[in-house]
């Protein structure tokens, strides 16, 4: 008995060698794209790794309007990587819509719909303004876009 069982941990034990090795990749085939290192690369050329998480993609539309002091609405919440369509309306006077972080900065003319578009590839919170003096409350004149 005692013989069949070392025979039986033998063979088990070349199986598990067998099935545990892999195959080296040729030098001519690309090295991993998950930030780890080739098989058999110097570790001290990796610098860096480099996490990228899935944008979403979608198409978000916000209607806005712009009056004197304020957007309606003055929340605007998306996820990052969603494309963001903003259609502005001026009730009033001429005003502007302006995002920094995003290069975004128009005019919105009384009668004359607005759009703006832009990916939101940044997480955070930003402010939206005005950027066209509109009157003595120019200055308060403010939303908040929240990327998540």
């Amino acid at each position: 008995m005692r013989k069949s069982s070392v025979a039986v941990f033998f063979i088990l034990g070349l199986f598990l060698a067998s099935c545990s090795q892999q195959e080296q990749p040729s030098s001519n085939q690309p090295a991993p794209s998950l930030g780890m290192p080739a098989p058999g690369a110097n570790p001290d050329e990796v610098r860096e790794m480099i996490v990228v998480e899935e944008p979403s993609g979608a198409v978000k539309s916000f209607d806005l309007v712009a009056k004197q002091f304020e957007f309606i609405p003055n929340v605007i919440e998306v996820n990052r990587g969603d494309k963001v369509k903003v259609t502005l309306t001026s009730a009033d006077v001429v005003h502007g819509f302006a995002i920094n972080e995003y290069g975004v900065n128009e005019r919105v003319v009384p009668g004359q719909p607005t759009t703006v578009e832009f990916t939101a590839d940044k997480k955070g919170t930003f402010t939206f303004y005005c950027s066209v003096s509109c009157g003595s409350g120019h200055g308060r004149m403010k939303g908040t876009l929240i990327v998540n």
